[in-house]
């Protein structure tokens, strides 16, 4: 993965493949090695655009706070320094709460939006919980047993993909990782969603009953959404449902990629 300066810090990323660009936003602790099943199968289909955010996996720590406007904005720069005009965003659980950001501050160069298995706010007791003790850890600078616990749950047991995960999310900087938590515990942009007027697909897992009213919830509220339960999965979507969920963001893609280019073509 080659790096390139944005936005004042050395950023880490992947840029493979040809054609419409999706890029790809990561929770806490784990990185753009979280999307690697999606990077090698659609990529033969699409550009594939991963990174770390900052203080994660091998892009350099942080001065500034993290915060959603600021990933954001590095969101923007790598694509103008990549030359992509627009692109679909795909968020992956907080990483989704990202793409709504992005959505929300940059129409202009959003094609639509995935969201795998995230949310607008931060509501019930749970999760917020389970937040917090991310926060938590790392405010105590231990990163490795939350990079451990992450990356052997994603991996589900596929140790070549386990010590991938748990390698890059171990290099990352405890203190950008605190911020990171602490921002995603009270962003709150619900009240915004009617504003996205951009087509997004929702995908959860059919098992995942902790996120199914987040689902709801932007499902009732985004103007233009299409929500799609994956049958017997439960949150850890992209390693554990790869093809599944490659197939449903392969076919948003084309279909609205289609429309969009027939629209701007006045078809």
């Amino acid at each position: 993965m080659p790096k390139t300066n944005i936005n004042g810090y050395s950023m880490h990323y992947t840029d493979r493949g040809k054609g419409t660009a999706i890029l790809f936003v990561h929770p806490p602790v784990l990185t753009s090695s979280n999307f690697q099943y999606q990077i090698q199968e659609l990529s033969d289909r699409f550009r594939t655009v991963a990174f770390d955010i900052r203080g994660h996996g091998q892009s350099e720590p942080s001065k500034k706070a993290i915060t959603y406007p600021l990933i954001a904005e590095d969101m923007r720069q790598l694509m103008d320094e990549l030359k992509i005009e627009r692109a679909f965003l795909c968020g992956y659980s907080i990483g989704g709460s990202i793409v709504l950001d992005f959505l929300l501050a940059y129409p202009d160069r959003s094609l639509g939006g995935i969201i795998i298995g995230g949310m607008s706010e931060v509501g019930g007791r749970e999760l917020k919980n389970k937040i917090s003790l991310g926060h938590m850890f790392s405010k105590l600078g231990l990163i490795s047993p939350i990079a451990f616990s992450t990356a052997w749950s994603q991996a589900h047991k596929n140790l070549s993909l386990f010590w991938t995960l748990f390698n890059d999310a171990r290099k990352g900087n405890a203190k950008n990782a605190e911020q990171y938590y602490n921002y995603s515990l009270h962003y709150n942009c619900t009240a915004h969603l009617q504003e996205i007027n951009h087509r997004v697909l929702l995908i959860y897992g059919e098992k995942d009953k902790l996120f199914y009213p987040y689902a709801r919830l932007l499902h009732e509220r985004l103007p233009q959404n299409e929500l799609i339960f994956i049958e017997d999965m439960d949150h850890r979507i992209p390693t554990k449902a790869a093809k599944p969920l490659n197939r449903l963001i392969s076919q948003f893609v084309s279909r609205l990629g289609h429309d969009v280019m027939s629209e701007e073509n006045g078809v």
